[in-house]
């Protein structure tokens, strides 16, 4: 919160205005379309890892799938709507601007790419890496976070460099490069063992950092250097509900893929490894017939899960029993395995994600600046050049040559 603070007057002191202002009503239509489809979508993916009746997850819950259902019809009614308002929310011709597409695709896959990495890679090691490692389940939060720092480091390392050599070079290389980058990290991660060597782990994280710094700015300055001037606030806002969107969506899709992993082993494990400490039969299969998700939940809040879950039942127990039950390697190797599974799948997810956002970084042209008027020239309007190209401001061409894809083209004034 005090950062919050200090951050909102500080920008207010400090930010000048600079864009083109333009007076517009309000578009109710596309706020209320827009407001009610997305959150409808992002709570019946929520609701979705929740386990339904009998079922591990509740992709079947009537609540769910007429949540994203409907979500998904009144984002089409959006859609529609933008195209009949006099001032929308959403400017959709800025579409037909190929860096502007390219980059929020790339924006969107990217934020779908890592948006549930932060979780999974919590839970492994509050769940499994940590506990094994002489960690109390009451200090794996606190601990986990320390070891996520180099994440933190190759992001605040690269989001900078990146930033400044785009500006020199152009968003494509940077941009590109970093979601190869990421790509490689998470390959990296799944190939590491389920209890790995530090050292590997933070080398790994600080590769994955780093390919994220190097993606986040040059894409961004991209997209905005893509848009002419008066269409730059929203075409941000439009930028924004992207990345943030694909942030929630991929928790979703994480802890789906990784509770899939879960469910097909883990109640057998549990209910075998509980039986075999003296857990009596009834007590041990109530325990393995719960959602994956709860045991999942507690190891992330802190708490032993086993002794969370049997509860009274530990005080029966031989003394030896109890202690190995609640005690920091048992459930860590009883989870392993079926974690690693979930977690494969997982990675394979981000892995897809990072390349087909590469690819659609790629696609998004050369250097590319919006602009349709300056000093002495009239550039040509954006994305044309005399052969229909896509174009970008610079210095001006010979006559008779053609221009490539993405260079530029300018007319004497």
């Amino acid at each position: 919160m005090p950062f919050g603070v200090f951050g909102t007057f500080w920008a207010y002191l400090k930010l000048r205005e600079l864009g083109v202002r333009q007076p517009a009503r309000l578009d109710w239509w596309g706020n209320v379309t827009f407001g009610v489809g997305l959150i409808a979508v992002l709570v019946g993916i929520t609701y979705g890892i929740q386990p339904y009746g009998g079922h591990t997850m509740g992709w079947t819950s009537p609540f769910v799938m007429s949540a994203i259902a409907g979500g998904i019809v009144m984002l089409v009614i959006f859609c529609f709507a933008e195209t009949r308002v006099e001032h929308p929310m959403f400017r959709l011709p800025l579409f037909k601007i190929r860096t502007f597409t390219a980059g929020n695709l790339a924006s969107l896959l990217s934020g779908l790419g890592r948006g549930g990495l932060m979780f999974v890679l919590i839970i492994w090691l509050q769940g499994i890496y940590l506990p094994r490692h002489g960690y109390s389940f009451s200090q794996t939060p606190l601990w986990a976070g320390i070891f996520m720092l180099p994440l933190t480091i190759g992001f605040l390392v690269a989001g900078p460099a990146s930033g400044w050599l785009s500006d020199r070079f152009g968003a494509r290389p940077f941009a590109t490069g970093g979601m190869v980058v990421a790509a490689i990290s998470f390959l990296l991660l799944e190939l590491l063992p389920i209890n790995f060597q530090y050292w590997q782990f933070a080398l790994i994280l600080l590769l994955n950092g780093i390919g994220m710094g190097l993606f986040a700015s040059p894409n961004r300055a991209g997209i905005m250097n893509s848009l002419p001037p008066e269409r730059r606030g929203v075409g941000a806002g439009m930028s924004a509900t992207f990345q943030n969107s694909a942030m929630v969506l991929s928790i979703g899709i994480f802890f789906t893929l990784i509770i899939l992993g879960l469910a097909s082993s883990l109640p057998a494990a549990l209910n075998h490894g509980l039986v075999a400490q003296g857990v009596p039969h009834a007590d041990a299969a109530r325990v393995a017939a719960l959602p994956p998700v709860s045991v999942l939940f507690a190891a992330l809040l802190g708490y032993n899960p086993v002794q969370t879950l049997l509860g009274p039942v530990i005080s029966h127990l031989p003394a030896s029993h109890a202690a190995y039950l609640t005690g920091r390697s048992f459930f860590p190797a009883l989870i392993s395995p079926a974690f690693s599974h979930g977690l494969s799948v997982a990675f394979d997810f981000a892995i897809a994600a990072c390349l087909v956002a590469a690819i659609a970084s790629l696609l998004r042209g050369r250097r590319y600046v919006h602009e349709e008027r300056a000093t002495g020239t009239e550039a040509v309007p954006a994305g044309e050049t005399e052969a229909g190209e896509a174009t970008a401001v610079g210095e001006p061409v010979p006559a008779g040559q053609t221009v490539p894809a993405g260079e530029t083209v300018r007319r004497p004034g």
